[in-house]
């Protein structure tokens, strides 16, 4: 691999387990700033809005600024606005305020769904269902499967995304990690080329395949979601321990 120009981390298993930094991840991150690397923090979690994801990491001791920070849900309101669309927001509460202007739609022509957590009921898919039959497309933040808080497992918007699109007949449009999309988006945030980017992640199927398939190079760590085997599936990915592993074998 040659030597990245900029660096892409996710945020949820290589910086940080729920609210708690990964040993190392805080100084790792502070080493690449020092040697001058242009860094985006990139995450499909959409169960906290921009500026509180942001308080959270400088909480936790990240010295990062917000622009730094590119999220699933704000390449959504970002598509949304620029297409003028009206869409019923199957969203986290956390995320009313970034999807204010959309929250009460008297007549809406797309779903935008997120982590919505106990949101997804039958009620509010029900809802979801009707107007995609309708016609209306299905935006999401991410078809993630699970993830992980505390070496707990948990649902993710993926198989509610799966569930409609099957009940619908509708295939979604993903916006978040892995879609070549988001991962555009985020390089030209960073003014470079995919060719000279590295992504580092946990989840060898948004992360480190994602960004390939995107056309970046890929270091996969083993924390967070990451399990025993997952680097069969990336044979061109580096494996590193951890973030702080991986930020040495960059040296």
């Amino acid at each position: 691999m040659n030597a990245p120009q900029a660096v892409l981390l996710d945020i949820s298993g290589v910086l940080c387990d729920g609210d708690q930094p990964i040993p190392g991840a805080v100084g790792a991150v502070r080493r690449l700033q020092d040697r001058g690397y242009p860094l985006r923090l990139v995450t499909n979690t959409s169960r906290l809005g921009h500026v509180a994801l942001h308080r959270q990491l400088l909480g936790m001791g990240f010295d990062v600024e917000p622009e730094q920070i590119f999220t699933a849900p704000r390449a959504v309101s970002r598509y949304i606005q620029a297409r003028s669309l009206r869409p019923f927001c199957l969203i986290h509460p956390a995320l009313e305020e970034e999807f204010a202007p959309w929250l009460h739609q008297s007549a809406p022509d797309a779903v935008v769904v997120g982590d919505a957590e106990m949101r997804f009921d039958y009620e509010h898919l029900d809802r979801a269902f009707r107007l995609l039959v309708e016609g209306a497309p299905l935006i999401c933040m991410g078809d993630n499967r699970y993830f992980r808080i505390r070496g707990v497992l948990h649902l993710d918007a993926g198989p509610f995304v799966r569930a409609l699109e099957y009940a619908s007949g509708a295939t979604a449009l993903v916006l978040g990690k892995p879609s070549r999309n988001f991962f555009a988006s985020a390089l030209d945030d960073l003014g470079v080329s995919a060719g000279q980017a590295l992504m580092v992640g946990d989840d060898v199927q948004a992360d480190v395949l994602g960004a390939q398939a995107a056309g970046l190079s890929a270091c996969l760590v083993r924390t967070g979601k990451y399990r025993t085997g997952d680097e069969a599936l990336a044979p061109g990915a580096h494996l590193a321990a951890d973030l702080a592993e991986a930020v040495a074998w960059l040296g």
